[in-house]
């Protein structure tokens, strides 16, 4: 252990502290509650390699030895300690937040004053306190309490730690700069969040619909700093603070207000921002049941503004720039909806963009994709992972090592990630897509123009109706369309499924809509994690109503006549379907999946990319312009794995 110290490694801004201590060539040593938290990999997954990093088991809460042991225990060539550890909570109990935030803060300043090398202790405290010029500590009983009562627990910790850590600091001589953040949010160029409280639920509430007023007044402002920016400075701070004893105030004063942000955000996601304004004072005096709102968060809508010029000169020594934040909230937003705000992290995060009038939210290739998937009801685009997953791994003939005999001209083990850029996104007024001003076909048209390649489209169920009228169309733009259950050519539900389906879907929680699409057995992983997004999705406004109003309108006769004359057009189209829910009306034979209902590329996710795969590694598949001679894909395809 020498040079560095991050304590709360594996937290929102320890471990991006870590990531740009490293950055600068810095010996680190990481101290975790548990070495198996995935600190390494997640560097690595973000270019940074762990050569310079040391992992070691420790806890801010059991005492001034902090549970080290070994070299870590001792680490007398420490030159800075940063302490990123705390719990960022509302609604704890008052000895829950002062165990980390104010023992445990005390606990690594008594290590670090132990530290013979000792050139700087970073701490981190909090905007909204570290005012006081003289702070005191202890406090007497009496005020201790009326602190917690009048701040919360996680306020009035954080406001008792920052007092005790100034004032032991200069007791004991040791050289001690505090940092102050405003609320952290998302790194500033890929939005990756990884806390969920705070402003954070507030962009839940608007994203769900549940925010029926703007809270505070027009001045209200609560100031935002990415994550990165803040961890960069943090990691500046020895070298170009020049002298401890600072307390720098890390936010961006060019913040929106209150109002003004979250009508931005509203703008971005597609979503209505209330227009009722209800001041604090009378939030406070209704109950936190009926207005939503956490008492302690109410402490942070003011109007106060904050001095951030000790911290601006220190950014400026260090070369350090503010990202633009209205671009850095956009972003952050995009990847809390990703993320389902921390429900699941996203393995494939996409954004918000204008899309006929949509705001569309598109995950993956935009420009140069080959493929281009579109979801049927009621889904969303994270239906796609299980194939995408498989088709980011080599092909089961390619994993036995028999790939070129069974596919000529395929390499064992080719880079499919590589080969097979997709672009995903939610059809309009589905999903976690706003409606568009123009037909879902001439929607799609607008969402391929930037499109420079000829992808195979891969349309389920309801999405087959736009990507055949667009293949219509546009026949010289993409190359071959896949239907996946084409529901134009399948048994019609009922008519009173069709009347009760807005309704039904939006009382469904995951579980009962997972049965209900998948049947009785258990889903694989994917599969669970699509049907919860789009269990999520129905819950918002509009969404279960405009799903059924789809579905309505694609069983009337008139359109699935329509659609099935589209099959004889310029485009290849291959036609696939689930054994359990087989084709009726068809023109054409179909490639069957045994085993498989409506949903095959939830259920069978690797036979559905092998089909796929197949079509794309065709000859002249890639061509432009597009083959000469139009055909219709029949059958079944040659070496079609069965699965169950």
């Amino acid at each position: 252990m020498e040079d560095a110290v991050v304590f709360g490694a594996t937290g929102f801004i320890g471990r991006w502290t870590v990531l740009h201590l490293l950055e600068q060539g810095r010996a680190v040593t990481a101290v975790v509650r548990r070495a198996d938290g995935g600190l390494g990999r997640w560097l690595r997954e973000r270019g940074v390699p762990g050569t310079r990093l040391t992992v070691v088991e420790g806890d801010v809460t059991p005492g001034p030895g902090l549970g080290l042991s070994g070299p870590a225990e001792g680490a007398a060539g420490v030159r800075d300690v940063f302490n990123a550890a705390g719990v960022y909570r509302f609604g704890m109990e008052r000895e829950e937040a002062r165990t980390v935030n104010v023992e445990g803060a005390l606990n690594v300043l008594n290590w670090a004053a132990a530290r013979p090398a000792l050139r700087r202790l970073v701490h981190v405290s909090g905007y909204r306190v570290g005012l006081d010029p003289r702070p005191r500590h202890p406090l007497p009983a009496a005020e201790l309490a009326a602190l917690y009562r009048d701040k919360g627990a996680y306020e009035g910790s954080k406001a008792e730690g920052d007092a005790a850590v100034r004032v032991a600091a200069a007791r004991l001589g040791v050289p001690l700069t505090v940092v102050n953040p405003s609320s952290v949010i998302g790194h500033s160029l890929t939005g990756e969040a990884g806390q969920y409280v705070g402003p954070a639920s507030l962009v839940r509430d608007l994203w769900a619909g549940r925010l029926p007023a703007l809270p505070g007044g027009a001045r209200t402002f609560v100031p935002v700093v990415t994550v990165d920016d803040f961890a960069r400075f943090m990691a500046a701070v020895p070298e170009h603070d020049p002298e401890p004893g600072g307390l720098h105030w890390v936010l961006d004063p060019a913040t929106p207000d209150l109002h003004d942000l979250i009508r931005l955000l509203a703008d971005h996601l597609g979503v209505r921002a209330p227009r009722i304004r209800v001041p604090v004072g009378v939030i406070r005096r209704l109950p936190s049941a009926l207005t939503g709102a956490e008492p302690e968060t109410l402490g942070f809508l003011t109007e106060d503004r904050y001095d951030t010029g000790s911290a601006d000169r220190v950014a400026a020594s260090a070369g350090l720039r503010r990202p633009p934040v209205e671009d850095a909230l956009r972003r952050w937003a995009d990847r809390l909806v990703a993320d389902r705000f921390g429900a699941a992290p996203a393995a494939r995060p996409g954004g918000f963009h204008s899309v006929a009038g949509s705001r569309t939210y598109v995950a993956g290739e935009r420009t140069s994709p080959r493929l281009v998937l579109l979801h049927g009801l009621p889904l969303d685009g994270d239906s796609w992972h299980g194939v995408l997953d498989e088709l980011d791994s080599a092909p089961p003939a390619a994993r036995s090592g028999t790939a070129a005999g069974h596919f000529p001209g395929l390499v064992a083990g080719f880079p499919a990630s590589d080969r097979f850029p997709a672009l995903v996104a939610d059809l309009p007024g589905l999903g976690r897509s706003s409606p568009a001003g123009a037909a879902a076909s001439d929607w799609l048209a607008e969402l391929l123009a930037p499109v420079r390649t000829r992808p195979v489209i891969v349309a389920h169920s309801a999405a087959a109706a736009p990507a055949l009228r667009y293949a219509a169309a546009h026949p010289g733009r993409i190359a071959a369309l896949i239907l996946l259950s084409p529901y134009f050519l399948q048994r019609r539900p009922s008519a009173l499924t069709l009347l009760l389906a807005a309704p039904v879907l939006g009382r469904m929680g995951p579980d009962r809509l997972a049965a209900t699409l998948l049947g009785p057995a258990s889903p694989p992983e994917d599969a669970r994690r699509a049907v919860a997004s789009a269990a999520a999705g129905l819950r918002r406004p509009g969404v279960a109503r405009r799903t059924a109003r789809v579905l309505r309108a694609a069983h009337r006769p008139a359109e699935r006549a329509a659609l099935r004359t589209l099959l004889g057009g310029p485009v290849p189209v291959h036609l696939v379907a689930g054994e359990l829910d087989p084709l009726t009306d068809s023109p054409v034979p179909a490639t069957v999946i045994p085993g498989a209902g409506h949903h095959p590329h939830l259920t069978h996710p690797a036979a559905v990319a092998e089909i796929v795969r197949q079509i794309l590694l065709r000859p002249g598949v890639d061509d432009f312009p597009p083959p000469p001679t139009p055909d219709i894909m029949t059958g079944p395809l040659p070496h079609h794995p069965r699965t169950s």
